[in-house]
C-alpha cells in the first residue's frame, strides 16, 4: 500500500490579488529599483509560505486563470463581466509571480478556456481518491469541492488566519453539504461572478429553501408546498435558475496534462530561489525560506 500523501492545491489568482490589495490600498507600490512593480508578488510569497509551513504537505501545485474567456463566459455572456479590468501594476506581476512559484520547483498549472477552479476541482478530484488534498483560496464556491479526504482552508484578514473546512465542519457552520454550496449559488445568484440566480431570491432565503428540500430539483417537485410569492419567482426564472446552477458548479473534469507525483514534491534547491529573490530585490524574504521544512517522501 503507497504512503498517503498531503497535496496543497494553491489557488494562485486569489492569493496573489489579496497580496496585490493588501498592499496598494496606501497608494504606495513596492518596486524595484528598475521601477517594475512587485508588491503583489512580493505578499504571494509570504502567503505562499505561511500555508505552507502551516499545513505542511508533501507536495504542492499552483493553479491559474488563463485569461478572461472560459467556457462560462460562451454559456453567458455577462459572466463576470461587471468585473473592471487589473490595475495597470499588477499586470506585469502576473508573469512575474508564476517565474517565483517556479523557482520553488512547483507546477503552474492552468488551461485556456477554463478557470483556476475548475484546474483545482479536476485535481482534487482525482488525487483525493488516494491522497489528502487541502486547497488553499480565499474563494467560498471552493466549498463544494469538499469530500472525506479534500479539505479547504479558506484564508482570512491577515498572514496566518485560515478557517479549514471538512464535511463536517461545513455542515456545522453552514448546515450545507458541499453539493449543496452549488444549489445555493442558483438560487441566490454571485453578485461578483455578475449571474443573478432567481431574481428577488436573496442568500437567506436560498439557503433555507435548499435546507428544507435538500436540492434544487426536490425544490422544483415541491414548489405546492412553497409560499406563492417564492413559487412564482421561481416559475419566472427557471432557464436562469438552471443556467446560474450550471454557471456555479466547479467543472471536474478538465483536460489536464497528467502529472507525474515528482513533479509536484515540496523540495527545491533554496539557491534557485535566493538568486530569484534576488533579481526582485527581496532580501528580506530569504529568512522565510531559510526556515521552511522540505517532504520527506
Amino acid at each position: 500500500m503507497p504512503q498517503k500523501q498531503k497535496y496543497l492545491l494553491v489557488d494562485g489568482m486569489a492569493i496573489l490579488f489579496r497580496a496585490y490589495f493588501a498592499t496598494s490600498f496606501t497608494g504606495k507600490i513596492r518596486r524595484t529599483s528598475q521601477g517594475v512593480p512587485v508588491n503583489g508578488v512580493h505578499g504571494f510569497v509570504r502567503y505562499f509560505l505561511d500555508a505552507i509551513q502551516t499545513y505542511k504537505p508533501t507536495h504542492v501545485i499552483c493553479c491559474w486563470d488563463m485569461g478572461s474567456k472560459t467556457f462560462r463566459s460562451e454559456q453567458y455572456t455577462e459572466y463576470k463581466g461587471n468585473r473592471p479590468p487589473a490595475p495597470e501594476d499588477l499586470i506585469p506581476q502576473f508573469d512575474l509571480v508564476k517565474e517565483v512559484v517556479s523557482s520553488f520547483d512547483v507546477p503552474n498549472i492552468g488551461i485556456e478556456g477554463y478557470e483556476a477552479d475548475d484546474c483545482i476541482g479536476t485535481l482534487a478530484k482525482t488525487l483525493g481518491q488516494d491522497h489528502e488534498v487541502i486547497i488553499v483560496t480565499g474563494d467560498h464556491d471552493m466549498l463544494q469541492l469538499i469530500d472525506e479526504s479534500v479539505y479547504v482552508a479558506i484564508m482570512k484578514k491577515g498572514i496566518g488566519n485560515y478557517q479549514l473546512y471538512t464535511i463536517a465542519s461545513l455542515l456545522e457552520e453552514k448546515q450545507l453539504t458541499p453539493a449543496q454550496i452549488i444549489d445555493v449559488k442558483g438560487l441566490m445568484g454571485d453578485t461578483a461572478d455578475n449571474y443573478p440566480g432567481v431574481k428577488g431570491i436573496g442568500e437567506k432565503t436560498a439557503h433555507k429553501l435548499i435546507q428544507e428540500f435538500g436540492s434544487i430539483d426536490q425544490l422544483l417537485e415541491s414548489l405546492d408546498k412553497v409560499s406563492a410569492t417564492i413559487s412564482r419567482k421561481i416559475e419566472a426564472d427557471l432557464d436562469m435558475l438552471h443556467l446560474s446552477r450550471k454557471l456555479a458548479t466547479i467543472h471536474c473534469e478538465t483536460p489536464l496534462e497528467p502529472l507525474v507525483e515528482e513533479q509536484c514534491v515540496w523540495c527545491f534547491d533554496k539557491q534557485n530561489v535566493y538568486d530569484k529573490f534576488e533579481e526582485l530585490e527581496f532580501g528580506g524574504l530569504a529568512k522565510l525560506v531559510e526556515g521552511v521544512t522540505l517532504a520527506e517522501v
